[in-house]
């Protein structure tokens, strides 16, 4: 019997830790590190969630074979002293804080990982180090369905990459073009952000659920969408951009705005956390969230022009915008899109090891054409009956136990009926940051007041944050303006 090859990737010390695991290459297992200490978007090395993919896989640590980390370490301390040297004597608070770290741990950073890896079990595995932007393209293009596609990745920053396009065919991937730091649309995004006071790296999302309460016709916000793209970006035909960095600060700050220069600019104050939004924060919302969909849009022209394929994949964090996707989905510039599930940095581990298994290792890829090989991304663990009983009796939590799942159904669709709020849990948990049915809270959306419940009374957030829809695949034009199925709420037209 032929040895099996087993290749582990891992992404860690940014934001979204994970482990990925490939059997022979077929994704056995993946899970963030956050789903294990409850610490979210947890940046520590992840431990918890090596040592689980390794017990799904059934195999230990000795039996890996290749290990690949997400990004290449040296290349961004390049790109931080190559900065800090840009834009000195500013920045120096900031060099003084991060030199440090890098000097004592991170320069050393193969003895680094060696060592976390040694906490797990003896490991004599082969060591890779991914390209940032390579393990987004990888984890866009190895999973689809296609046999070729252009492939966009768009996020913060990697190394020094912030876009690239490339493209995917058979095994490989090509990179055609990119574009560099400080040159940013995910840090452009994120600095909008802060300054409507939510926190970065995870507060975008509430940046995209504002956006909708803007007002559209308002001169207000044509007059924010102008002074952004005569201001802050200059925006070519081909979707590439350079920001003006004198209104920036991320680049050797420890903020992202210059507060003083937006608050001339646009007129009012950088929010304060918690504090009340009105309108012209949701307006700002609107305006950068529509030169954002204006940019994608450009670079996808650009990326079908570049690679003549009819097919698109996407990943990095920007890629979790699903507004911006449903507008690129609504331009027909390709007749199909498929989206990473787990577009973000937790999606790198995964690339890592496919950027291993078919790039380094040569080995032959034969995509479905018609199914991605996500799993339906449930990846991560999964509880017993048993377990779950003797957690109810720890707790001493009334249950019933339902031995027909139908009876079970209709039961909870009585519940929905009522008005009640579900905490739906069944099978293996999902890997990326959507609750796509695994571990779920559910709700009957025909209430009037459900969302303003479960957001104040449930999820303790703000009250403008969305939820997603779900319906049968085969109803989804009975509801929604969407030409595909959307089932890891990858898209979304309004």
């Amino acid at each position: 019997m032929p040895k099996l090859s087993i290749t582990l990737g891992i992404s860690a010390f940014y934001h979204d830790s994970a482990a990925a695991l490939l059997v022979n290459g077929d994704l056995v297992a993946a899970a963030q590190e956050e789903r294990f200490t409850r610490k979210k978007h947890d940046a520590s090395f992840p431990e918890q969630a090596i040592r689980y993919v390794l017990e799904e896989s059934g195999f230990d640590l000795s039996d890996v074979d290749n290990v690949c980390f997400y990004d290449k370490p040296y290349i961004k301390f390049e790109r931080l002293l190559e900065t800090y040297h840009s834009f000195s004597p500013s920045g120096l608070r900031s060099f003084l804080l991060a030199m440090p770290i890098w000097i004592k741990e991170k320069l050393f950073f193969k003895k680094l990982l060696n060592d976390a890896l040694k906490k797990i079990g003896p490991c004599h595995a082969k060591l890779y180090f991914s390209e940032h932007h390579l393990s987004h393209a990888a984890s866009a293009f190895y999973p689809s369905p296609f046999d070729n596609a252009a492939i966009l990745t768009l996020d913060g920053v990697g190394e020094w990459a912030t876009t690239t396009i490339g493209y995917g065919h058979d095994n490989q991937i090509t990179i055609l073009s990119e574009i560099n730091f400080p040159h940013s649309l995910g840090l452009l995004y994120s600095a909008f952000t802060y300054y409507c006071g939510f926190k970065v790296n995870s507060g975008e999302y509430k940046l995209m659920g504002l956006a909708p309460y803007g007002n559209r016709n308002s001169d207000q916000t044509k007059q924010f969408k102008k002074l952004i793209e005569t201001m802050l970006i200059d925006i070519r035909d081909d979707g590439s951009f350079l920001l003006n960095m004198t209104y920036f600060n991320y680049a050797t700050g420890l903020t992202m705005t210059k507060d003083k220069k937006w608050e001339k600019l646009f007129g009012f104050p950088r929010r304060e956390p918690d504090s009340d939004l009105n309108q012209s924060h949701m307006n700002l919302a609107l305006a950068i969230q529509q030169v954002t969909e204006g940019i994608i849009i450009k670079l996808a022209k650009t990326a079908r022009k570049q690679t003549k394929s009819k097919n698109l994949v996407l990943a990095g964090g920007v890629a979790l915008n699903c507004v911006a996707n449903g507008k690129l989905l609504k331009e027909n510039i390709f007749d199909r899109i498929w989206i990473q599930p787990a577009a973000g940095d937790a999606g790198g581990a995964l690339g890592a090891a496919q950027a291993v298994w078919y790039i380094s290792s040569e080995n032959p890829r034969v995509p479905s054409n018609e199914a991605d090989s996500m799993n339906g991304c449930f990846l991560g663990p999964a509880y017993t009956d048993k377990h779950i009983e003797t957690v109810s009796k720890k707790y001493q939590a009334h249950h019933d136990k339902y031995l027909d799942f139908n009876q079970l159904t209709e039961q909870i669709a009585l519940y929905l009926d009522q008005g009640l709020v579900i905490g739906w849990f069944q099978g293996r948990m999902e890997f990326g940051p959507r609750a796509l049915g695994g571990r779920s809270i559910i709700a009957d959306p025909r209430k009037p007041d459900m969302q303003n419940k479960l957001n104040l009374k449930i999820k303790f957030r703000e009250g403008f944050r969305p939820f997603a829809p779900a319906v049968l695949e085969e109803d989804v034009q009975s509801y929604f303006d969407i030409e595909q199925p959307s089932p890891y709420m990858g898209l979304l037209r309004n």
